[in-house]
């Protein structure tokens, strides 16, 4: 039927045949009540009709085609402004892309120049004498001048002047070709990356540049990069000590910043340094940086102690608006962070671009995107809390290890005297402040009698096994190294009464359910609730166990992630678990050494009891180890908080640093265990694609599938028991098979069935079949299961399910079929989720 549906208005059809358009009193009847029920029913249409008198003389059929053409409307206008804002992204993207070619254009013309002059100096070697009247210095490819800085002085033009130079030189590095940027490992451009990352090659100190696309006024953009407390996890402090305001509008500010140590074998480090904000002809706001030295007599700031001073280059952000909203970013991040002052193996931390990127650069775009997607999707999630709300958690947790970690003595830390053993440091910090931040005074009405807090850190060189598998390891097995005792102890110091939190379980790893809170936008970081189930924290409660509740921050588990830092990060809850409830984080933190000799694979995973019980049979171990077995090498700090009533300060101390060491000792029981070099030396253990029982059991899922379907499952012509696995693994759709268990439990899965499923192979025998289905799933498969054990196999209608993280993930359709031995014997059932994706 042929409508038009201009202003809103349709046709009716009348009994006498002919059309007329609908009254503007009826369309605003029609749209009230499409914006309370937008599909109603033939009964709610009948209904409708009765409750409204206007609407009386328009047939039920006539109401059912507005409500249709009404959505098919708002469907349309959805998918314009989808496609509308897509076409500005992408014009926005291209429009950078042509100024980034420019820019490598420029870069490779500069590079050809020098590369003639080069040429030509070396053939003139007859010229033995050097002309000192016009030195130039040759860096980074380029012509430097020796810089001729004019005078400075503390002055407003002295500053102005600074701030101008300053200015120049950022722009020349962001958009120019100051410094020679490469790519990124590991960071692809596109309209969906997070933006194009570069690091600096062959200048001095360590740089890393970025430019993307956010959802933000260019004003708000600079408002939250100014606020480097907000997103910047190492960041402990930023005194802005004076502000000058400039003729041209700008402003001139002088701050001093510190910044937490990642580790506990290096200082943390300090900047005093000179802001500068202002608007380029073009509107573009500029916010640019430097540390201000002795030599641009300029003010000076004397050092800090417990602090090494590093130098801010040049850097700071180019902020430009783009058609139809949002802004242009680009960042520029240059650093000196003297690496002299580290012990030498700690070095390539702080002399590695890549690390900076990941730990400056792209969080501060990451924390763009992420209020830019929180302002445009809900304001409440499902557990009743704002995202800026969950977003602060995180920070608080961060900001908590990295206070505990470093031990700074303003804030009230004292070190207490050891065992004789430096392994394990022990800090007790009982200064009104930290006791004030805890609110440790009353929780439910009671009072607390804990009066101090005391801290156990330590850190140890990890060789050979890569951080994301190690911490994956930690977060989904806590019982392979943590002592739930000592976890409802820590709770029981902090709060009262039991928390009786309410949400989803996506997860259920030895005795701990995971319920999540939040994650980032590139799902790079996780926030969520630790249930872990019956624990007492003394004798007298064993009878009466309780449940404790951790709020556990998970960040770094991306394998292919160049430069990044993988932290675990988790502390007891309250019974109200509100967002100001009392935090004490704890938790371990692994930072990469060999940033850019780090080639682990995304396949790589493990069964670690088969790692820890060598020669037992059926074990599976990762895939590709062989492929990964050069050497890496990581540093792990580990930091536990406790708080305790004064009196109780050695026993506490003793109970502290024996659990650390004991932590200390199932870390590296595990990493020996994950480390690649492991496989070759002991003969239990080989990968996924080597073992017979893999091979065995992909041979019975393809036969049992053809023997059912009457179809291949397999396309190429695989011949032998390792090339049909080998095939069956990489396999494009997810396949997984679950044990004939009352509650099914996962068994195997394909890579594509772990990507689904977001796990590994250690994890996956630890999630349950019906956990990754919803209710209306988990009643079709309780009605299909019969058909499955009668006739061997089913198609499921496509759905939703969810993987072990609680993202949702949509399937064209599912096959189910039952999986056959040698003995014809039921063996287990297998499922393949057919053109899967990301909700």
């Amino acid at each position: 039927m042929a409508m038009s549906c201009k202003d809103g208005k349709q046709p009716i059809n009348m009994d006498n045949g002919k059309y007329v358009r609908y009254t503007p009193e009826q369309v605003e009847a029609l749209e009230r009540l499409y914006h309370d029920c937008p599909k109603p029913s033939s009964i709610r249409r009948q209904q409708l009709i009765r409750e409204c008198p206007i609407l009386s003389h328009i047939e039920p059929k006539q109401i059912k085609v507005w409500f249709q053409n009404r959505r098919c409307r708002e469907k349309q206008r959805k998918e314009a402004s989808r496609l509308q804002a897509v076409n500005r992204k992408l014009t926005a993207m291209n429009k950078l892309l042509m100024e980034e070619n420019d820019r490598l254009q420029k870069q490779v013309s500069q590079l050809v120049y020098e590369n003639g002059y080069f040429r030509q100096h070396t053939q003139n070697t007859t010229l033995a004498t050097k002309d000192t009247s016009c030195e130039s210095v040759v860096t980074s490819g380029q012509h430097h001048l020796t810089p001729q800085h004019p005078p400075r002085d503390a002055s407003p033009a002295g500053l102005l002047s600074i701030a101008e130079e300053t200015l120049t030189e950022f722009l020349s590095k962001a958009t120019g070709t100051a410094v020679e940027w490469v790519q990124m490992p590991g960071m692809k451009p596109g309209p969906d990356s997070i933006g194009i990352v570069a690091i600096s090659h062959g200048c001095t100190g360590v740089g890393a540049r970025a430019c993307g696309l956010v959802g933000l006024e260019p004003t708000r953009v600079a408002e939250i990069l100014k606020d480097r407390l907000s997103w910047f996890r190492d960041c402990r402090a930023v005194d802005v000590l004076n502000v000058l305001p400039t003729a041209n509008g700008g402003t001139i500010e002088l701050l001093y910043m510190q910044l937490y140590a990642p580790t506990t074998l290096a200082p943390g480090r300090d900047f005093w340094l000179l802001r500068y904000t202002s608007v380029l002809e073009d509107g573009s706001l500029v916010v640019c940086e430097r540390s201000l030295k002795n030599t641009q007599n300029g003010p000076s700031m004397p050092p800090v102690q417990h602090f090494v001073r590093a130098e801010m280059l040049p850097s700071g952000y180019l902020v430009r608006p783009c058609e139809g909203g949002g802004s242009i970013i680009h960042i520029v991040d240059h650093m000196d962070l003297e690496p002299w002052s580290v012990p030498e193996v700690l070095r390539p931390l702080y002399e590695s671009s890549s690390v900076l990127a990941q730990k400056t650069t792209v969080a501060a775009l990451r924390q763009l995107r992420q209020i830019a997607q929180e302002a445009s999707q809900s304001n409440v999630t499902n557990w009743g809390r704002r995202p800026a709300a969950l977003r602060a958690l995180s920070q608080r947790l961060s900001r908590g290890f990295n206070e505990a970690l470093n031990g700074f003595s303003d804030e009230g830390w004292s070190m207490i005297g050891n065992d004789g053993m430096d392994d394990v440091t022990i800090l007790v910090n009982s200064s009104p402040d930290k006791l004030l931040g805890l609110n440790l005074s009353f929780t439910n009405g009671f009072p607390a009698v804990s009066s101090a807090v005391l801290c156990a850190k330590a850190s140890m060189l990890l060789q050979n096994v890569p951080p994301a598998i190690l911490l994956r390891f930690l977060r989904e097995h806590r019982s392979e190294w943590a002592d739930n005792n000592i976890d409802a102890y820590a709770a029981a110091a902090v709060k009262v009464g039991p928390c009786s939190l309410q949400g989803s379980r996506v997860g259920s790893f030895g005795g701990q359910v995971i319920l999540p809170l939040a994650h980032t936008v590139e799902h790079e970081e996780f926030l969520e609730v630790i249930k872990l189930e019956g624990v007492s924290h003394s004798p007298e409660d064993a009878m009466m166990p309780r449940d404790v509740f951790l709020l556990q921050l998970c960040c770094g588990m991306d394998e292919n992630a160049v430069g990044t830092c993988a932290e675990l990060i988790f502390a007891p809850i309250d019974a109200t678990f509100a967002d100001d409830a009392p935090l004490l984080p704890s938790g371990f933190r692994i930072i990469p050494l060999d940033s850019g000799k780090e080639a682990s694979s995304p396949n790589r995973t493990l069964d670690l009891a088969s790692a820890l019980e060598v020669g037992a049979a059926g074990n599976r171990a990762s895939s590709d180890y062989s492929a990964n077995s050069g050497c890496t090498r990581s540093v792990m700090t580990i930091a536990f908080e406790f708080a305790f009533e004064s009196h109780m300060q050695e026993h506490v101390a003793s109970m502290a640093r024996q659990y650390v060491r004991s932590i200390i000792s199932s870390v590296q029981r595990v990493a020996l265990a994950l480390s690649p070099s492991n496989l070759g030396s002991q003969a239990g253990l080989r990968s996924p694609l080597g073992t017979p029982e893999a091979q065995t059991l992909a041979r019975w899922i393809c036969q049992s599938y053809r023997s059912y379907l009457g179809v291949e499952l397999l396309k190429s012509n695989s011949e032998g028991s390792e090339s049909i696995l080998k095939t069956l693994w990489h396999h494009s759709d997810a396949i997984m098979c679950c044990s004939l268990k009352a509650l099914p439990v996962f068994t195997f899965a394909n890579q594509a069935g772990l990507d689904m499923l977001e796990t590994t192979l250690v994890a996956l025998q630890d999630i349950t079949l019906e956990k990754i289905f919803d209710d209306h799933g988990r009643k079709t498969l309780c009605s299909e299961f019969p058909q499955i054990m009668q006739q061997g196999f089913t198609c499921l209608q496509g759905g939703i399910c969810l993987s072990s993280m609680g993202r949702p993930v949509s399937y064209e359709r599912a096959v189910a079929w039952k999986v056959l031995n040698e003995e014809e014997n039921a063996h287990c059932i297998c499922f393949m989720f057919i053109n899967w994706s990301f909700v």
